[in-house]
């Protein structure tokens, strides 16, 4: 069949050899049977939407001016796009394939594929698990996953990140650099000022992945399969697993990174209701991932090197085993703030690698942030202790609309 062009030789000029570097960035080449006049996948895009009837349409209009599939057709790569509707109760669905029927008729890109995915069971860890094992290309080189809730506000965010990721083969995973929508404000409110410097604080991170965009080496990506139980912390547990080679190594982060220069808007958390739901279910995450990594720590390494499979075995043996896990870690006496380590002060080592007068302006909010964090440590421990683990409210934000998205209506 012929070498097949890659997005390295998109945005470098360079022809792409074989990527050197750490074993886990590796994988085998596919083999696979392209129908005639039609490009292979390069990229795979899983949207997760569950009930996004307001922003999917905006979100798929402002990625649908994403430079990437246009460069990647140059050079005969395809890409798809595969909105994963789970357990979705309103026009999700017809929506978003409303959208895709336009793109088809309207976007003369050679090699974009489009489909809507209607997943009747709610659940991002499914959905994760379907894209990423059954929906996706098996061809393609890189999986991505973004929220259906974002806008892209530049052209190139997707063509930078994949660009990251194709010069640098020690690279695993890579995101953009998410960007609130009051950012800019002329006259940001109090609680816009403290969401906006905890944004610097959490900036401060080495080598993160942001759960609304991320793209993993295809390889990677299959290699990792989550528990029913994990929570809605996939990037921190995708984290944990990429910097120490499936736990086999000590920690480099130099594995992830946060691209810059590619970004997204998103719409922040204001009301405190909100903001303690959101941190709430975060703590329940972080507890779940912690459990699930001390408890992956004392397998064969054999059995961490292939991560995936084991999880599935697991799962298929007992579905029920993270949750004995999670049950037995968070019974008493153990108090509320040991549910994970460093819970009271992990945002004061955030303000600590901030620089000169900004550990001044932002000490407010991480003071606000560690009093938010306790409350919600001690909401996640009465749910956990009442046998519960998956928790993702629903809060009604106003979706941000592009303006190629406005002149079109």
């Amino acid at each position: 069949m012929g070498w097949i062009p890659t997005l390295y030789g998109v945005l470098t000029g360079w022809p792409h050899g074989a990527a050197a570097g750490h074993h886990i960035c590796r994988q085998p080449a596919s083999r696979v049977t392209i129908p005639k006049n039609d490009f292979p996948i390069t990229l795979s895009i899983g949207i997760m939407a569950w009930n996004e009837e307001d922003s999917i349409g905006p979100m798929l209009a402002s990625l649908l001016g994403q430079s990437v599939f246009g460069l990647l057709a140059e050079q005969g790569g395809g890409c798809e796009i595969v909105c994963l509707a789970n357990g979705c109760t309103d026009r999700t669905v017809a929506i978003a394939q409303k959208a895709f029927d336009g793109m088809e008729s309207g976007y003369h890109v050679r090699g974009l594929r489009t489909r809507v995915a209607d997943i009747p069971e709610p659940g991002r860890n499914n959905a994760w698990n379907r894209f990423v094992h059954e929906f996706s290309a098996r061809e393609t080189q890189y999986v991505c996953v973004m929220d259906a809730d974002i806008i892209f506000d530049r052209p190139d965010t997707l063509e930078l990140v994949l660009g990251e990721l194709e010069r640098n083969p020690h690279l695993c995973g890579a995101s953009d650099c998410p960007i609130k929508s009051i950012a800019g404000k002329a006259h940001p409110s109090l609680r816009e000022r403290l969401s906006l410097s905890a944004s610097d604080m959490t900036g401060t991170i080495e080598g993160k992945l942001n759960g609304m965009l991320y793209c993993l080496r295809s390889g990677v990506a299959r290699n990792f399969y989550q528990p029913r139980d994990l929570g809605a912390t996939d990037d921190g547990f995708f984290k944990a697993a990429i910097c120490t080679d499936f736990f086999c190594a000590p920690s480099d982060p130099s594995r992830v990174v946060s691209v810059r220069g590619a970004t997204h808007l998103y719409e922040p958390y204001l009301s405190l209701r909100d903001v303690l739901n959101n941190q709430k279910r975060q703590m329940i995450g972080q507890t779940t991932v912690h459990v699930l990594i001390g408890h992956l720590k004392t397998l064969p390494e054999r059995d961490r090197a292939n991560l995936g499979a084991t999880l599935r075995q697991l799962e298929a043996r007992d579905p029920e085993w993270l949750r004995r896990l999670i049950d037995a870690h968070v019974a008493p006496p153990r108090r509320f703030w040991l549910l994970f380590p460093g819970i009271l002060v992990f945002r004061w080592k955030r303000l600590g690698r901030l620089r000169g007068i900004r550990r001044l302006t932002h000490f407010p909010a991480a003071a606000v942030g560690s009093a938010i964090t306790l409350v919600a440590c001690w909401q996640a421990s009465r749910f956990l202790r009442r046998g519960m683990s998956a928790y993702w409210p629903k809060t009604v934000r106003q979706a941000i609309l592009p303006a190629e998205y406005l002149s079109s209506k």
